[in-house]
């Protein structure tokens, strides 16, 4: 199985988040590939918080690559870029 983790501050996290997390939530029934999605907002607000979470599970990196080539989620992308502060990202492999 494959964990892929991203982090993301924005510009405008209270209009942005919001957008991102829906646009997010819709992928699973585009992309079949995806095992689950969940997304979410921090609420600490500490300095070393980010706005929002992502954490998407695929049965392979074969799935992971799908997704990431996918036209759905390109436009997630697109809108993410457009609105971010900073991004980080982390995929690892577990059984």
């Amino acid at each position: 199985m494959i964990k892929h983790i991203v982090f993301t501050n924005f510009k405008d996290p209270c209009t942005n988040v919001p957008i991102a997390r829906a646009m997010l939530e819709a992928l699973p029934q585009e992309i079949p590939e995806i095992v689950s999605l969940e997304t979410g907002r921090d609420f600490l607000g500490s300095s070393r918080s980010w706005d929002m979470a992502l954490i998407v599970t695929f049965e392979n990196r074969a799935a992971l690559e799908y997704y990431a080539d996918h036209p759905a989620h390109h436009k997630v992308k697109e809108y993410i870029h457009a609105q971010r502060i900073d991004t980080a990202s982390v995929d690892y492999e577990y059984e």
